[in-house]
């Protein structure tokens, strides 16, 4: 693979032992050889550590003066700037503050946003001497960022899975903001996240591996506290393709993120491969049970969201396959700009009120 944003949805379905899922996820770090200019996914795992621990000097603090950053300009920059956008950001964003600085660099977790189901929050990454943070000459085009650790994920239960890139809205200056994405199929809008990064490094293109480009561990917590804005839909409704019978359980939108619970009427069996790799035979059932099933978001203007390769979990008991998938959104779409969902070609019409 050469970017690992093609990796997420191998991270979390159930059948991977925390071993395996921490071998795939070095794997792909490795891997990683490119990026799409200026933001970059990289996929999580709870057991994706890439670093080692290092020596820390731990400094948790609320922001600068005690004032806490503005949602609208952590979001807006990342997520869209119309009035709507704005809106939306306003009233289901919320501050964070919380920050850590080691070797000197600070890693600050500035705001969070999310539904019931699904989180995004957005870190900056300072150094602290003021310098150019990047190495000179050197863009994220050039220098694929993977730092290292468990992330802020803590609060996040269930069968879970995620993103997160780098942003870098001036390469000169001194900071750096990466975006992490969680989602769950449990509720997740209320809870303690501890933040836990180690060492960031950076691959080498000409070397063929990833190097180390700051030393350190980083480690906060934070209260994870917002508004859930979703709508929900669906119950009961089928749809067969590949052989399976599905029944959708539920539908949840939100300007945000999109999740979605079916079930099948199998029992996926997975292969007892203990190799750190997925078996073909293994791939083949998580395509079945996940990615085939299509899910089309359509936006009013007639634009159509192609979301069948979200991340998601399949969890096998009693004959049947409960099934789990969806993503944050790349862009904040107000409710009312969202005409319906199709799972599996059973059309939902979304009401915003």
């Amino acid at each position: 693979m050469s970017n690992l944003s093609e990796y997420k949805q191998s991270m979390e379905t159930l059948h991977f032992t925390p071993e395996q899922r921490a071998q795939l996820a070095a794997g792909a770090a490795k891997a990683a050889s490119r990026q799409v200019a200026h933001r970059t996914r990289r996929p999580f795992g709870k057991m994706a550590v890439i670093a080692a621990a290092a020596a820390v000097m731990l400094a948790v603090g609320a922001g600068a003066a005690g004032v806490l950053p503005s949602p609208i300009d952590v979001f807006t920059p990342l997520f869209g700037g119309s009035v709507a956008q704005t809106e939306v950001i306003d009233k289901i964003g919320h501050p964070i503050g919380a920050s850590a600085t080691d070797n000197g660099i600070t890693v600050s977790a500035d705001a969070i946003m999310g539904d019931e189901y699904n989180a995004v929050i957005v870190y900056t990454l300072t150094r602290e001497d003021g310098e150019r943070f990047l190495p000179e000459g050197k863009d994220l085009n050039e220098t694929y960022l993977m730092m290292g650790g468990f992330g802020g994920s803590s609060w996040v239960k269930g069968g879970s899975h995620g993103t997160s890139w780098f942003v870098d809205q001036d390469p000169e200056d001194n900071v750096i903001q990466m975006v992490e994405t969680a989602s769950s199929n449990v509720p997740m809008t209320h809870g303690t996240a501890t933040a836990d990064f180690q060492d960031l490094r950076y691959w080498d293109s000409e070397t063929k591996r990833d190097e180390l480009l700051y030393e350190g561990r980083w480690k906060f917590r934070f209260e994870v506290d917002y508004e859930d804005c979703s709508v929900r839909m669906g119950g009961g409704e089928t749809f067969s393709q590949d052989g399976l019978g599905f029944t959708i359980d539920s539908v949840s939108v939100s300007p945000v993120a999109v999740k979605v619970d079916y079930t099948a009427d199998t029992e996926v069996v997975w292969s007892n491969s203990q190799s750190g790799r997925q078996d073909p035979e293994d791939a083949r059932q998580s395509q079945r049970y996940l990615e085939n099933v299509e899910i089309l978001l359509a936006k009013t203007d007639g634009t159509v969201i192609d979301l069948s390769t979200s991340g998601g979990s399949l969890r096998p008991g009693n004959g049947v396959t409960a099934c789990t998938k969806g993503q944050v959104l790349e862009e904040i779409i107000p409710l009312e700009e969202l005409a319906s969902i199709s799972v599996g070609g059973v059309v939902y019409p979304i009401h915003a009120d």
